[in-house]
């Protein structure tokens, strides 16, 4: 009889501690909330992050050495080089 209620009493444990861990572990339902906020800051932060490699990768197309963009080559050409004919003004929208 004590061999049974000892297994008995080990297997509530367990169920106990699973229960515990189902509501308060690291994946349960009390972290359902904070995982779900996480996940909406991550995707945000893909659609920025997407949003500056468009731009990039438009950028490099402008650039492309067969056909380079006239615009960007004289944007470069005047930020790197401070090329300004005598007659122009510079505006810098920074």
């Amino acid at each position: 009889m004590p061999k049974e209620q000892a297994t008995q009493a080990i297997a509530l444990c367990c169920l106990l501690i699973l229960a515990g861990l189902t509501l308060a572990g690291p994946s349960g339902l009390l972290a359902w909330s904070e995982n779900n906020r996480l996940l909406q800051e991550r995707q945000n932060e893909v659609q920025q992050l997407t949003a500056r490699r468009d731009e990039l990768r438009n950028r490099v197309a402008l650039l492309d050495p067969s056909h380079v963009d006239p615009d960007i080559a004289g944007e470069l050409v005047r930020r790197n080089l401070n090329v300004v004919h005598p007659d122009e003004m510079v505006m810098l929208l920074n």
